[in-house]
């Protein structure tokens, strides 16, 4: 395959396979995720296959509508199975560690006993010890697969407007109120579809050791009731976004038995920050990646460098979470505002109307207008090189050929900023254009001190936060240093010494292309 030298999504480098997508959508938020996940396996006549970190079978699909008892996500597939016993129901999902387990009420392993019969529930184990299978993919018929940040389990449901009291933001049966969460998924159909579908198979026969053959082939399928021939299982009351567009795909996996880590991700993020002209937008879980800091750390050093927006939560959800990845974010915040020499870079956390907490739970990346990527990796050290990740891109590159596709990821764009801030995407989008850039209108539009976006308080790191950010506890970069924290902090040294000349020499902003 022939490449451009401004190309940033490369096979076989920054990413596994470019297959197309016949249309994509991008959905923010657990409303629009499992409404459209429901519809589309409605629809399924051959197979459903999802992947994840974390399933919990009581998860309503959509709890804001009258519950008629097989709206939870276990009963759902059950009875989707018993309808229709053609079609080949598997979830693979984490064998989840037990310290992290007993927080989520010891799911999903409890999840096997709501599966009895046609719907086949396999734990994934297999990877080094500390490792976890953190790929989140729905394929159905290999015509419609979903990536993103979102799983089926409880607390993930959330509307975009991320009221501070919403009523149907209910946990099963204790019926507590969970905080706002936000999530970003996206969808797309054709070969894309299929592709996804191919590396979910890899992923089932790696872990349970069996091959899982793909679906047959959809010519001949019907309506079981009419004898219609179906259409594809595009959900109805979705609109796309794009299309057709090239998807890039993009892996992590740990080293094992000899054949090195595959860290797709990591090489396409840094290919990104590298590439970017104008402005890195970023939204994640969390924000600790020693590669993405020394690249972003080059970039702010540059007199004429690309504005550099992050977006994500005041703290993190869990007590592990907030011990590890908190300090590590707060030394990395620190290391970028002492190399933002040119006053570029504008990290915000995201509050609710009353200036409660919401949740990111999104990964997202985009590279000016020319590159969106949604997926499973979060911005530290073991999404880049211990745990499995998917992620998937769309790459619109520059010049009037591609002008559209530049306007969908603006769009989108404006769309996720503009919600944090309660703001429709018009008039974020026009506010970008008046102010030109994007931080100053996020500011423009009710962001700063007291707004739904807020600049992160730079906090004074206590001795054992310290600690914990020096040795990056809690966060492998691979196999090799789980459990060798001495190698960790040797391995870091050297990525903060190489910055961005360990990337290949994709074009340089300002290069003509």
């Amino acid at each position: 395959m022939s490449v451009r030298a401004d190309q940033i999504t490369r096979e076989g480098d920054t990413c596994w396979r470019i297959v197309t997508a016949s249309r994509a959508a991008f959905l923010v938020d657990g409303k629009a995720h499992y409404a459209a996940a429901k519809a589309a396996m409605l629809k399924a006549r051959r197979s459903i296959l999802l992947l994840g970190w974390e399933f919990d079978p009581r998860t309503r699909l959509e709890p804001h509508k009258p519950d008629d008892g097989i709206d939870a996500i276990g009963a759902f597939l059950n009875d989707l199975a018993l309808r229709r016993p053609e079609i080949d129901v598997r979830l693979l999902i984490w064998d989840m560690s037990a310290p992290i387990a007993a927080a989520h009420d010891f799911f999903p392993q409890r999840a096997k006993s709501w599966f009895r019969g046609r719907v086949r529930f396999q734990l994934a184990a297999g990877l080094a010890l500390g490792a976890c299978h953190h790929q989140k993919i729905l394929v159905i018929d290999d015509e419609i697969a979903f990536c993103g940040g979102g799983d089926f389990a409880m607390g993930r449901w959330d509307t975009n407007h991320h009221h501070d009291s919403e009523p149907s933001r209910r946990l099963p049966v204790s019926e507590k109120p969970y905080p706002p969460r936000h999530d970003v998924m996206m969808m797309v159909e054709g070969d894309a579809a299929r592709a996804l579908g191919d590396l979910g198979r890899a992923r089932w026969q790696d872990a349970i050791g069996k091959p899982l053959p793909g679906p047959a082939s959809g010519s001949d399928a019907s309506d079981p009731e009419s004898g219609h021939e179906l259409s594809s299982c595009w959900p109805d009351h979705v609109t796309p976004d794009i299309g057709p567009a090239g998807i890039a795909i993009a892996r992590t996996h740990q080293s094992r038995g000899g054949v090195s880590a595959i860290r797709e991700n990591e090489r396409l993020h840094l290919a990104a920050i590298v590439a970017a002209r104008d402005v890195i937008y970023l939204e994640n879980q969390y924000f600790a990646s020693a590669a993405v800091g020394g690249a972003l750390a080059a970039r702010l050093k540059e007199e004429n460098g690309p504005e550099v927006v992050l977006v994500t939560s005041p703290t993190s959800a869990g007590l592990i979470d907030r011990t590890i990845m908190d300090a590590a974010r707060e030394a990395l915040l620190a290391r970028l505002h002492a190399a933002d020499r040119f006053g570029r870079f504008h990290p915000f956390e995201a509050r609710t109307d009353a200036g409660g907490c919401v949740i990111v739970h999104s990964k997202v990346t985009i590279i000016d207008d020319v590159l969106l990527r949604i997926g499973s990796s979060n911005l530290n050290n073991r999404s880049f090189g211990f745990d499995t990740e998917c992620d998937i891109a769309i790459e619109a590159r520059r010049g009037e050929a591609h002008a559209e596709k530049r306007a969908a990821i603006r769009a989108f764009r404006n769309r996720l900023v503009g919600h944090f801030l309660g703001r429709a995407p018009e008039e974020f989008g026009s506010a970008c254009e008046c102010h030109g850039s994007l931080a100053r209108a996020i500011h423009a539009l009710g962001g700063g001190a007291g707004g739904r976006l807020r600049p992160i308080v730079r906090r004074e790191p206590s001795l054992f936060s310290a600690f914990v950010a020096r040795w990056h506890l809690g966060d492998p970069f691979g196999v090799e240093d789980a459990w060798r924290p001495w190698r960790r902090h040797a391995a870091r040294q050297k990525i903060v010494r190489q910055q961005v000349t360990a990337v290949p020499p994709y074009a340089a902003p300002g290069d003509p292309v």
